[in-house]
């Protein structure tokens, strides 16, 4: 059965051309032009992805963004932010969304990003077979994609969930942002703020105290590096 994406864009010219490019990629893909009919459809027939655009009317991208967000299903999002707009891009981002695309974008690459962000949403290994990790109270268990921390089940978006398999797979080893981009999101190109944002997501998750990381610390200069407590 095709996978079923949710395309929200107000802007039907833009909704129509990646419409059809998805389903030419085999997706079963609907549309709806506003926040509130997103979210409508979602509690009607949840997708396995919603592509949504930021400026939307009656409610924003931003505030569907976070709604979707305390559902239990996690549905993985993409965003379609309008090119400057780094303030919202960011800000969505903190807010869950799981990967973006800046207008005006490919909309082959477009296709690419979704395939990407649903081969994880799956639960497809990405580098290895699926394994335990732990370290210090902290247990990841990358066959059903669960992280708990003291026995709490971690509540991580596909992107941070992957970003904290692969520090902790490879612990004391400093990585630039420019390497995470590349190996966690499978970009050769991209704003690295997009790792900045995320490290400080994960750090809110699993730091005692996030201000002053014991886990992922930054390398200044260089980027980022897990501290395994059991070293």
């Amino acid at each position: 059965m095709a996978q079923r994406v949710l395309v929200v864009d107000d802007d039907r010219t833009v909704a129509d051309v990646v419409c059809r490019y998805l389903e030419h990629a085999g997706y079963a893909v609907s549309h709806v032009g506003d926040g509130a009919s997103a979210l409508a459809s979602v509690a009607r027939q949840p997708p396995q992805l919603v592509v949504l655009d930021l400026m939307l009317p009656v409610l924003d991208g931003l505030e569907v963004c976070r709604r979707l967000r305390e559902r239990p299903d996690d549905v993985p999002i993409v965003m379609l932010t309008a090119r400057g707009d780094e303030a919202d891009r960011i800000l969505g981002l903190q807010l869950g969304a799981d990967d973006y695309l800046s207008k005006p974008f490919s909309p082959r690459e477009l296709v690419l990003r979704v395939r990407s962000v649903l081969r994880r949403a799956g639960g497809e290994p990405v580098d290895v077979p699926p394994e335990v990790l732990a370290d210090d109270g902290l247990v990841v268990d990358t066959g059903p994609r669960v992280a708990r921390l003291h026995g709490r089940e971690l509540t991580l978006t596909l992107r941070e969930f992957d970003l904290l398999v692969h520090l902790m797979r490879h612990p004391a080893r400093a990585f630039r942002r420019a390497e995470l981009l590349e190996r966690v999101w499978g970009w050769s190109f991209g704003d690295q703020s997009t790792v900045t944002v995320h490290v400080r997501r994960l750090r809110e998750k699993i730091e005692a105290d996030p201000a002053n990381p014991r886990r992922i610390v930054t390398v200044w200069g260089v980027g980022y590096r897990y501290e395994s407590g059991d070293a």
